[in-house]
């Protein structure tokens, strides 16, 4: 397929268990999406405001426990009051996702070594609350799918689909195969993130937390995008910077919509 010129503005995986699903809303989202299996809720005795986790779980097991067991099940996290024992989230492999998504201007968020859970599930988060329609990690050299990041991601991991690939800097050029226009976030970028189409099928790649994109992710990027700031600060966050410019994304496909 050849590329020329840049437009400007305008088979399933194995499943990974995460172990458990902690706290409220994490809880609560993975009830009401049913992705997966949902095998036996542990509230604490006597906790308040639990009805709309009670409704949502249906004919789950229930189980009334005290904290301590709560505090042992959860890993010491807080849980407030909940904690569920969920089937693994599913995962895809990135021809199988193509193939779901084709004919589609689908947005695909592409984890380039992000190794902190926390972050892992902040940008999940983003990438579902804005409409993203996949995240994609390698094999290796990524945080795991642990309750840790399930929490930090308060639900989005239960709404946008899970691919993964063990070569991810192959892996963009098979999206590029497929029609799909790369931009990965880099503050030395020579575009803005306000200043190139993110419109139309497309990858957006987020870099390691210190490190950044590798050379060889950068090389298959076709816009390198930095995020203009003008106070003393100049570098963000991986897991803030992802969610500007997915919300960025989410303004220009709103425009753009008939």
């Amino acid at each position: 397929m050849k590329r020329h010129t840049k437009p400007h503005r305008r088979k399933d995986a194995d499943a990974v268990n995460t172990g458990c699903v902690i706290g409220r809303i994490p809880v609560l989202e993975c009830l009401r999406a049913g992705k997966r299996p949902a095998r036996r809720l542990f509230v604490r005795a006597g906790a308040q405001d639990m009805e709309d986790i009670h409704a949502a779980a249906g004919r789950t097991p229930i189980e009334a426990c005290d904290a301590g067991t709560l505090d042992r099940k959860s890993g010491g996290q807080m849980h407030q009051g909940v904690v569920l024992d969920a089937g693994p989230l599913p995962l895809l492999r990135l021809k199988a996702w193509l193939d779901r998504k084709a004919g589609q201007p689908a947005l695909l968020c592409v984890l380039d070594c992000i190794q902190d859970p926390h972050n892992f599930g902040a940008i999940a988060r983003s990438a579902a609350a804005c409409g993203a329609d996949g995240l994609m990690f390698g094999k290796d050299r990524s945080a795991p799918l642990s309750p840790t990041a399930a929490k930090s991601a308060a639900g989005g991991l239960e709404y946008i689909d899970l691919v993964q690939e063990t070569n991810l800097p192959r892996a963009l050029e098979q999206l590029k195969e497929a029609g799909y226009w790369i931009a990965g976030l880099d503050e030395r970028g020579s575009d803005t993130v306000w200043d190139v189409d993110l419109t139309g099928p497309r990858a957006l790649v987020i870099g390691n937390e210190g490190e950044g994109l590798r050379r060889l992710m950068r090389e298959r990027c076709d816009w390198l995008v930095r995020i203009p700031t003008s106070g003393p600060i100049q570098s963000l966050n991986a897991s803030v910077s992802a969610g500007i410019v997915l919300a960025e994304c989410l303004r220009q496909r709103r425009e753009t919509s008939p």
